[in-house]
């Protein structure tokens, strides 16, 4: 059967190309999040938490920032860079929730003191299990390495294949596998399940935050905020509610830091004061914000 070699060549090279791109658009696909998709919002007491990418990326669509609190896998102890889970603002959460973009996530109730003894014990037994059975392949690999290396110390010149005999044959007593090199299976993802709007519903439970007339009043100033383009973020170490940026905050300084003070709420002059010259120590325009009602405090000169 005649052929061209070089045509086939080329369309064997086209049709791995084709395979290698769709298995790429698949991976990237995985982790897009969905525009019809709910985010799931899991809670710890009264914070709300996002451990899902796809859930992430949908957050930050939104203007929604939040900040990861959780350590990496690999670096626990570092506190410079951060990973999963995103905690968010009860306010943001609340706006979510307030745009149908969100879910909160029914949680698992508590299975008693035996059932988490019981877990607790599996998982050590687990853990021992696989720590063994690394032990036996790391011994098998340092083995394989010195065979490899005594018959080329045997097919050379010198005498040194004998040392390394000898180590091999003491290898099995001598060797120590260092529990910290042990490889952990890390659960980070499960299968993802879609439900319709009324199983979606009744999977739901309700949000356990409170709703008192502090975190309404900060509300309301979030989602004006919000609805008018700005990005916010917490500003406890600023002593203010939020911090206002005019863009994202990856591009970004903020611009201002917001206090939400209730319309029927007195503020003494010196706090009004300390909070213009916090702002201009910070180089920040502060807003004291009402029910939409927005005024702008500067420190003009110092007396």
């Amino acid at each position: 059967m005649d052929g061209d070699p070089a045509g086939m060549n080329l369309s064997q090279q086209s049709s791995s190309m084709e395979v290698k791109e769709d298995m790429d658009t698949k991976s990237e696909s995985e982790h897009q999040p969905s525009k019809d998709a709910l985010i799931d919002i899991s809670f710890c007491g009264s914070t709300p938490l996002l451990w899902k990418v796809s859930d992430m990326k949908r957050c930050r669509s939104v203007g929604v920032i939040g900040a990861l609190v959780g350590s990496l896998a690999r670096q626990p102890r570092q506190n410079v860079r951060l990973g999963r889970p995103l905690e968010l603002l009860q306010e943001e959460a609340l706006l979510l929730e307030d745009t149908n973009t969100a879910a909160a996530s029914l949680q698992a109730q508590d299975c008693g003191d035996e059932r988490h003894s019981e877990a607790v014990r599996q998982y050590e037994a687990g853990l021992e299990s696989s720590y063994k059975e690394q032990c036996a392949l790391a011994l098998e690999d340092k083995k394989t390495v010195l065979r490899r290396i005594m018959n080329e110390k045997e097919n050379g010149t010198d005498n040194s294949g004998n040392a390394i005999r000898d180590r091999l044959n003491a290898l099995d007593q001598a060797f120590r596998f260092p529990w910290p090199a042990m490889a952990v299976q890390l659960c980070t993802a499960r299968a993802g399940f879609s439900h319709c709007p009324e199983e979606r519903s009744f999977h739901s439970t309700d949000w356990p935050m409170p709703r008192d007339e502090r975190l309404n009043t900060r509300f309301c100033v979030y989602r004006d905020l919000r609805n008018k383009g700005f990005y916010l973020t917490s500003a406890g170490k600023f002593g203010g509610d939020f911090l206002v940026y005019p863009g994202d905050p990856l591009r970004f300084h903020a611009h201002f830091i917001a206090l939400c003070i209730s319309m029927d709420e007195e503020l003494p002059l010196c706090d009004i004061l300390a909070i213009a010259r916090l702002g201009s120590n910070v180089k920040k325009t502060v807003f004291v914000e009402g029910d939409v009602v927005y005024s702008s405090l500067q420190w003009s000169s110092m007396l």
